[in-house]
């Protein structure tokens, strides 16, 4: 049952081959069958999951080799979305880490998917296939046996509301507040999993940059110089932990879910935000309804592992100690080290042995390896490399999967 105690975070570097293909379809304007995707793609991606099993690896993604971003496509294909291009800088918040780093200055606009609602959110089946198309090319490549053991990405639910100004993550006709909204993006989220669910997925990671922003100083600032903002922006997180707890409500036991608070891994090894977990440790470990929490803790930005001691018993925590920006691999006995350290702090908190709280704990890269399709400084062996080590490191301390 996930987590396993080696895990990664879900993208991986493409293979050249699919790149060459997805270039094909943009300058040349073929459709995907006239450029052979669907077969590069399967390819690919039976390669990918060979390859980490290989290296040990159970909870098997597909390297998000379907997307060229790491949110995917599924916010396009609900209904009622809007999609913006060139999106006026008024529409967001200037302070938000992500808007910070990708508003073009000099046109005072936002490049690439800009995406509110336009109309009332609505789930459609037919519409909503590329996590079900990523999902069934995962499964070609396992056993039935193991289908329960594959993870899927999924953006927050909170990823096209948190990056808006106050009321503009929806036109004034389609909601008069953020709480309907946020009761027809659940409404959808509850209607893709079940989806999925259907189709044989039992392990779902929420990847959310928003709930590491919330550590922010920078953003919290942002925040209550913000004239338009309603309430403050502790509020806003109570807000996003209901969605998402509202999110997951109608989910089987059987199905873990998992939320990674994402610093951000952009082009060139980029990150968006800093700041230790404390100001929200103790309010989300214990609010939040997921089974486990994977936090990035490869530098000194993510803090110490104080915030830990809040970890209720019966959750669990996935420690990003290996750095997916970062050439250099890591020492093995001082990150065996900062585990141990991890599993003092969870067990004080919760009245266990060391033992009793590393059965809690599992390891991973921060990130993924491959945010977006391509720029990244890493290698494929280098890649290779990384994992390796995350398998050797838990075999030495766990001795299981």
């Amino acid at each position: 049952m996930p987590p396993f105690r080696a895990e990664h975070m879900g993208s991986l570097l493409r293979p050249h081959r699919l790149l060459e293909v997805r270039e094909a379809i943009l300058e040349k304007g073929l459709t995907p069958e006239e450029a052979g995707l669907p077969a590069v793609e399967e390819e690919s991606v039976g390669h990918v999951v060979r390859l980490q099993k290989a290296l040990g690896f159970q909870a098997v993604t597909s390297g998000e080799f379907n997307r060229t971003r790491f949110w995917g496509s599924m916010w396009n294909e609900f209904e009622g979305t809007l999609r913006l291009q060139d999106a006026d800088a008024s529409l967001f918040r200037l302070y938000h880490p992500d808007v910070v780093s990708l508003i073009e200055q000099g046109r005072k606009v936002m490049p690439g998917d800009s995406v509110i609602a336009g109309g009332k959110l609505k789930h459609s089946p037919g519409r909503s296939q590329s996590n079900l198309h990523e999902l069934r090319l995962v499964q070609k490549a396992v056993p039935e046996s193991e289908w329960g053991n594959i993870k899927l990405t999924m953006i927050t639910p909170a990823w096209f509301h948190m990056r808006y100004k106050q009321g503009r993550a929806y036109t004034k006709e389609a909601y008069a507040n953020d709480a309907e909204y946020f009761k027809d993006v659940a409404k959808v989220y509850q209607a893709e999993l079940d989806q999925l669910y259907k189709a044989g997925l039992r392990n779902v990671q929420f990847d959310d940059p928003g709930l590491a922003y919330f550590c922010s100083d920078k953003f919290r600032q942002g925040w209550a110089e913000d004239p338009d903002n309603v309430g403050t922006v502790d509020n806003l997180l109570d807000a996003y932990i209901d969605l998402y707890n509202d999110c997951i409500s109608k989910l089987p036991a059987e199905f873990h879910t998992g939320v990674h608070l994402c610093r951000g891994n952009f082009i060139g090894g980029r990150f968006f935000a800093e700041g230790g977990y404390d100001v929200i440790a103790q309010k989300l470990f214990t609010r939040l309804k997921v089974n486990t929490f994977y936090l990035e803790y490869d530098t000194e930005r993510a803090g110490g592992f104080e915030p830990l001691k809040f970890l209720p018993q019966g959750k669990r925590v996935v420690i990003g100690a290996i750095s997916t920006k970062l050439r250099e691999l890591e020492d093995k006995d001082e990150v065996k080290r900062r585990i141990y350290q991890a599993a003092d702090v969870v067990a004080e908190g919760s009245g266990q042995s060391r033992d009793e709280a590393l059965q809690r704990l599992c390891l991973s890269p921060q990130c993924g390896f491959s945010t977006h399709e391509s720029g990244y400084p890493l290698s494929e062996d280098d890649q290779k490399l990384k994992l390796a080590l995350v398998r050797q490191i838990t075999d030495e301390i766990w001795g299981e999967p």
